[in-house]
């Protein structure tokens, strides 16, 4: 009996059909514990290699028979090995091609909506570690926000679309991933757009992403909203009065987190401001379309994650804490864990730093953590 790949891109789109699985993650409990492929329609099994060396004959029994089977670990090589033993017993399986590493760098690229004059807005959803990127096309030109380090599928989708990316934008200075932009930038001869409060330790040029500033793409605006709090430089963008581009302050279930840069009593202060002061004097009608997701739950049907800012000041429990010192406690005291390697993650993106390719895919390995709820 062969065993078949199963390809990360194959996997997404199970997930966002909800289509049933089951994995076998070979991974040790740690690795699993932490930070796992989710779905609604998912089971799962964890037994480490190591355990499996001997035979698989015992784990038999419990994988399901009305279920397509993936054998999941970091790379792929103990997958593959794996599922060669169980279909040696007769049992057919798939693995995951390149292993969680692929799943981490997956992006699917979704429809959010229209522009003005025929325009689109499509949202890159990195599934298996929670980024959210976007690209505005209108005419024959592209604007890029909050881009990951795989610049390869942004540059290709503009290309595929016949548009030119003329504008790239972060919202601010991740620390829980690297950034794409400048090398997108430097790719298409873009325009590369910073704030310039999270900018004082880069060592690159940029251009300073100031509130208020406007970019015209084809028959489309991109607005800078200065919104601090995350980060004191971060930025939201309304893109052509319907879309409300959050970055990391505000999610479909949470909201940012302000310490990962270690001031969260310092920057506590603007967070409520932008959440409970600038947000609200926007449009509910706005769609809010954040730069990350948390838990699985906050994807909608078709895999797109957004929903209109005023159902948000009605579900979100981040906009609806009218006690000050309750909010300050909240996103300050018993926060979940930093993302794995923040600290070197920044040092990238401020251009201190340039890891080999290898070493950028380990220090994004895990689950976002840009959230408090």
């Amino acid at each position: 009996m062969s065993v078949k790949a199963m390809t990360a891109a194959q996997v997404a789109r199970k997930v966002i059909d909800n289509e049933p699985l089951f994995i076998l993650d070979v991974r040790n409990g740690d690795a699993f514990a932490d930070w796992k492929i989710e779905g609604g329609n998912i089971q799962y099994l964890n037994i480490p290699y190591f355990d499996l060396l001997d035979g698989v004959e015992e784990v038999i029994d419990q994988l399901p028979k009305d279920r397509d089977i993936l054998v999941v670990c970091a790379k792929e090589g103990s997958s593959i090995m794996v599922a060669d033993m169980l279909a040696d017993e007769g049992v057919e399986t798939a693995y995951l091609s390149g292993g969680m590493k692929a799943w981490s760098e997956h992006l699917e690229p979704v429809k959010v909506g229209d522009l003005n004059d025929g325009g689109e807005l499509y949202q890159f959803v990195r599934i298996g570690k929670g980024c959210l990127s976007y690209m505005a096309i209108s005419g024959v030109e592209a604007a890029v926000i909050d881009a990951t380090r795989m610049t390869d599928v942004f540059l290709n989708f503009a290309q595929e679309k016949g548009a030119q990316i003329k504008h790239v934008f972060d919202s601010h200075l991740h620390a829980d991933h690297i950034s794409g932009g400048r090398k997108i930038a430097q790719a298409t001869g873009a325009t590369y757009y910073l704030p310039p409060a999270d900018a004082e330790e880069v060592v690159f040029e940029y251009t300073p992403l100031e509130g208020g500033f406007e970019a015209v793409v084809g028959s489309s605006k991109v607005e800078a909203l200065y919104s601090p709090g995350h980060t004191i430089g971060s930025t939201s963008f309304i893109v052509d009065n319907q879309y409300l581009m959050t970055g990391d302050i505000l999610f479909i279930d949470s909201i940012g987190r302000p310490d990962l840069a270690g001031l969260a009593e310092d920057w506590v202060g603007d967070l409520r401001e932008s959440l409970y002061s600038r947000y609200q004097a926007l449009a509910n009608e706005l769609s809010v379309l954040p730069a990350h997701f948390m838990i699985m739950d906050e994807l909608n049907e078709d895999g797109s994650v957004a929903k209109k800012l005023g159902d948000l000041f009605n579900e979100n429990h981040g906009l609806n804490i009218e006690d000050e010192q309750e909010f300050r406690d909240m996103v300050t005291k018993n926060l979940p864990p930093q993302p794995n390697a923040y600290e070197d993650i920044r040092k990238t993106n401020m251009g201190k730093i340039t890891p080999e390719n290898e070493m950028q895919r380990e220090m994004e390995i895990g689950p976002n953590r840009c959230a408090v709820r």
